[in-house]
């Protein structure tokens, strides 16, 4: 049925649900799965990484503000990345063939991206639920933007699992 799953995890709530439905259909399906996550600065934790509110708020000459902005950047990075090396090795455990990735950028493009590229059948995504149906009528979600651009079928998982 499935062949290659793709999970699009980020730092939300919904994470944990997410990464569970893709393990269970991977190990249903005999399928490979793909843990990714989307480095993007609306993302929930994401340091503040223009520097102009911390040069705004500091007494910190603005160089130095952009560097440490440039820090806090590069430690979520990492910690997002060790995520889903966690949640890689958690599913090899489980005896799903698993891998990983991370790359910066718009999350509903990037993961459609990712998806056409490495050839995923399914993407297993989260939805938050943080915006009204008129902002998400207006603004968009990113759960909404794969399910119209994705190249393949999407799964996705409510806020509360």
């Amino acid at each position: 049925m499935f062949h290659k799953i793709l999970a699009a995890v980020d730092t939300s709530k919904v994470n944990k649900h997410v990464f569970s439905r893709a393990v269970e259909l991977a190990k249903l399906t005999d399928a490979q799965l793909n843990v990714l996550h989307v480095l993007s600065p609306e993302e929930d934790g994401c340091p503040d990484t223009t520097g102009y509110l911390r040069t705004y708020y500091s007494s910190e000459p603005s160089d130095k503000a952009e560097e440490r902005s440039q820090e806090l950047w590069e430690e979520f990075s990492q910690k997002c990345l060790q995520m889903v090396r966690s949640q890689a090795n958690e599913a090899q455990a489980a005896g799903v063939k698993a891998e990983c990735c991370q790359f910066p950028g718009s999350p509903g493009l990037t993961i459609c991206e990712v998806a056409r590229n490495w050839g995923a059948d399914l993407i297993v995504i989260g939805r938050r639920g943080h915006l009204s149906k008129l902002e998400e009528l207006l603004l968009g979600s990113v759960s909404n933007y794969v399910l119209h651009h994705a190249p393949c079928a999407v799964f996705v998982v409510p806020r509360f699992g």
